[in-house]
């Protein structure tokens, strides 16, 4: 808390001017930032979207797999009590060289014909389970060549976003270091009315300088008088049409020669 109390007191002692300077420098900064975001685009989108379409498919293809295994086992088990019925059935005609009258023959002959039937209705589910198999053999070629692809798009997409993150990256973590060092230094209160503007604005500017006599946000005119106090410095002024904070076009450049340009693609 003691910290915080001395932080707000130099705080304070900066003149309106300091804290034009210093809003302006953030948005500089922020502004920066958002560059780099933008170079990125919609690829870090697209990379999870894809990550999530390759799992989609991984899983379609395992439960394909699954239910081909299910399958083939299900044959076996057919296979298996196909040979059962087929040894009951010799039994049976064995059984039948040595009855003692017309009742167990018939029974025995039931028999045989119960089997006989058995065997066939196995073997018209075993054709049935074949011809799934084969449908589902298919339907894995198929969303095993739709996984390589995406796999490819997946890598190609990874390889461009990567590469423009390593060029980025040294930029972007001392943009974020000095964003969050002015954020020390500006007021709590006018640090939350730049948030509030600058999320409130499509191209996330909250501070911007008067040019041609017009707001740098909305391009909406500035009187004359308005404009002599935005360059007197001594009062933090907004656009009353748009609310964002004004700034004379002298302080921006005086800010931006003390403000480090990046190298990769995220001049002002």
């Amino acid at each position: 808390m003691a910290a915080t109390k001395n932080q707000r007191s130099e705080t304070a002692e900066y003149s309106v001017e300091d804290k034009l300077k210093a809003l302006y420098e953030l948005q500089t900064v922020d502004s920066a930032i958002d560059n780099i975001k933008r170079l990125r685009g919609e690829l870090p989108l697209e990379v999870q979207d894809l990550e999530d379409e390759i799992a989609g498919l991984q899983t379609r293809l395992d439960n394909f797999e699954k239910e081909v295994k299910e399958l083939q086992d299900t044959i076996s088990n057919k296979e298996n009590e196909i040979k059962e019925s087929e040894m009951l059935i010799e039994k049976y005609k064995k059984q039948q060289n040595n009855v003692r009258n017309n009742r167990e023959y018939e029974a025995l002959s039931k028999e045989i014909e119960f089997q006989t039937l058995e065997i066939e209705l196995r073997q018209k589910h075993i054709k049935e389970h074949n011809e799934k198999i084969e449908q589902l053999n298919k339907d894995i070629e198929e969303s095993r060549k739709e996984l390589d692809e995406r796999q490819k798009d997946l890598n190609n997409k990874k390889e461009e976003l990567d590469s423009i993150i390593a060029e980025t990256k040294k930029d972007e973590e001392n943009l974020n270091k000095r964003s969050e060092e002015i954020r020390q230094i500006v007021e709590p209160r006018l640090l939350n009315a730049y948030k509030r503007i600058r999320d409130n604005a499509r191209n996330g500017l909250a501070v911007v300088t008067v040019e041609r006599d017009a707001c740098g946000g909305c391009f909406n005119k500035i009187p004359p008088q308005r404009q002599l106090d935005i360059r007197s410095r001594k009062k933090i002024i907004v656009c009353e049409y748009c609310g964002r904070i004004l700034v004379d076009p002298e302080l921006a450049e005086e800010v931006s020669e003390k403000t480090p340009t990046p190298q990769h693609g995220t001049e002002l």
